[in-house]
């Protein structure tokens, strides 16, 4: 049974890039998100079906590559994922329109 993400492994090795990349989020204003939100939205999301033998130098490019508003878009669905808001239900529906 697999237990965490292929990419895992690189991930001491990447944590400049990473904090490059926070950094970068913390200058457009977005300050509270994490290493581990951060690393959270590239293994669920950019690296869902991660490739076999993929170079370091790869990994460091699609963490730097990383645009903020795809970042956001990921956080907003998971937030929405999160709540047990569904709008199949009556009384959830009318909930949103008070």
């Amino acid at each position: 049974m697999k237990i965490g993400h292929e990419f895992d492994y690189f991930r001491t090795e990447v944590k400049p890039a990473l904090e490059s990349k926070l950094d970068e989020f913390r200058l457009l204003g977005y300050e509270k998100v994490t290493e581990q939100e951060l690393w959270g939205y590239l293994t669920k999301k950019k690296w869902k079906k991660p490739s076999e033998n993929i170079r370091l130098f790869k990994i460091v490019e699609e963490i730097m590559a990383v645009k903020v508003s795809e970042y956001i878009h990921y956080a907003t669905i998971e937030a929405f994922k999160g709540t047990g808001f569904a709008f199949d239900s009556e009384e959830d529906r009318r909930q949103l329109l008070k």
